[in-house]
């Protein structure tokens, strides 16, 4: 993402090690806007929708779908249907590739769906090939 703009990026995931990577990888492509690590939904939406949230907006969330609490399917629920965070860009970023849950995360209003390798390799050229294109995307100043 452009320097001129302070884009936070939530990163919800639950694996640690896969949101190392994620991270590790971002970096390497360039990406050096903040990033927030969250490990489940249900603390992505606490964190979204806490009152002082509002004001350190624009956001991107890499969402995962298979998490404990609130699953990502819920969250991106909960995100889209808010007036304050519909805008917000999600990227759906998980192992699942099942045409029916991608149709599915679609249609609640996800902006991106990237399935993750299984192989370290092609999961680390994936993030890096996501990072070169978070560098260019354009996000709402506000939600």
């Amino acid at each position: 993402m452009s320097s001129h703009q302070a884009v936070t990026i939530l990163l919800v995931e639950d694996d640690a090690g896969h949101a190392r990577l994620i991270e590790k990888n971002l970096r390497r492509a360039g990406v050096s806007n903040g990033i927030i690590h969250l490990d489940n939904g249900q603390k992505a939406v606490d964190f979204l929708f806490a009152e002082e949230i509002a004001n350190h907006l624009p956001l991107l969330i890499l969402l995962d779908l298979n998490m404990p609490v609130l699953d990502g399917y819920q969250v991106l629920s909960r995100i889209k249907a808010d007036e304050r965070t519909k805008c917000v860009p999600v990227v759906m970023l998980t192992t699942t590739d099942n045409p029916q849950e991608i149709a599915r995360c679609y249609e609640l209003g996800c902006n991106i769906y990237v399935t993750k390798p299984v192989e370290y390799e092609q999961f680390s050229e994936a993030i890096r090939n996501l990072g070169l294109f978070l560098s260019i995307v354009k996000v709402p100043d506000e939600a």
